[in-house]
């Protein structure tokens, strides 16, 4: 069985820029704290954690060593109740998310009112929607055109959770334009992310399987497994390689893997060996 590896896949700049900072952040006495798990990869999160690097829900948790903003961002509350904490905070937003939250803050003043389109609950939509919200702005969050509201003014900005696949860009404006409404829009769908989501529907289509390796909790990983199982119905998620089945492999004489932008290479590593050894 052969083995192919997507040429765009795993760790992206703003995850390893997070990770970088918070392995510094453990050195010395190893006091550190990230606001909700700085990426979402339970194994990663779970490393950090044996280093001193604890993930806790609100900034009054951290009662000594360093806050780290974690690489989603979050609102510009939270942000100034880290400062309140007179502890040294370090920024590990990703800088595609920081430019998102900019155009939410930027259409917000301009438009009055900011479609978000992205997963509702999603820690990185929440900031965005915060950072219209605290600009003077309306919001609404949709995925699809379906979610969008009946009573949408004529004029509205659109920003986009970094992690989004194109599909769902276009299908919000879609039911934009349906329903007569001029849209004002700011892309920030993440480079990066757009390449792994081609590369990975184009690996899928040649291959007859793939694996796609990931946390469940992470937003673009699990955009990957449904644009993968689109073009290949043999399409399996895991988070390591301990979940692979060789019966999911039966028959096949290649499998395709790609990963998440939270998925370090060493993840990636491992599977293909355990692949590679079927």
């Amino acid at each position: 069985m052969q083995v192919f590896r997507s040429k765009n896949a795993g760790a992206c700049y703003g995850v390893q820029r997070a990770l970088d900072l918070a392995l510094k952040a453990s050195e010395g006495d190893g006091s550190a704290f990230t606001l909700g798990p700085l990426i979402h990869n339970p194994q990663v999160v779970a490393e950090l954690d044996a280093r001193g690097v604890r993930a806790v829900e609100r900034p009054d948790e951290a009662t000594h060593g360093a806050i780290i903003i974690r690489s989603h961002g979050v609102t510009p509350a939270v942000r100034r109740s880290c400062e309140a904490q007179e502890l040294p905070v370090i920024d590990a937003t990703c800088p595609h998310v920081s430019r998102a939250q900019k155009a939410a803050a930027k259409l917000a003043g301009e438009c009055g009112f900011v479609v978000v389109v992205g997963e509702a609950g999603h820690p990185e939509v929440e900031g965005l929607v915060a950072y219209a919200q605290e600009a003077g702005g309306s919001v609404c969050v949709a995925e699809c055109g379906a979610d969008l509201p009946d009573d949408l003014p004529e004029h509205v900005g659109v920003v986009v959770q970094t992690t989004q696949t194109r599909d769902a860009l276009e299908d919000v404006l879609a039911g934009l334009a349906a329903r007569g409404v001029e849209a004002q829009v700011k892309d920030t769908v993440c480079t990066a992310t757009r390449q792994r989501q081609q590369a990975a529907a184009k690996l899928a289509g040649e291959v007859d399987a793939i694996v796609v390796i990931g946390g469940r909790n992470s937003a673009n990983t699990t955009h990957l497994a449904e644009i993968c199982a689109a073009e290949c119905p043999r399409t399996h998620h895991v988070e390591s390689a301990a979940e692979l089945d060789p019966a999911w492999f039966a028959d096949c004489e290649t499998v395709g893997v790609t990963a998440g932008a939270s998925t370090p290479d060493n993840q990636i590593d491992s599977v293909v060996r355990a692949l590679e050894a079927m």
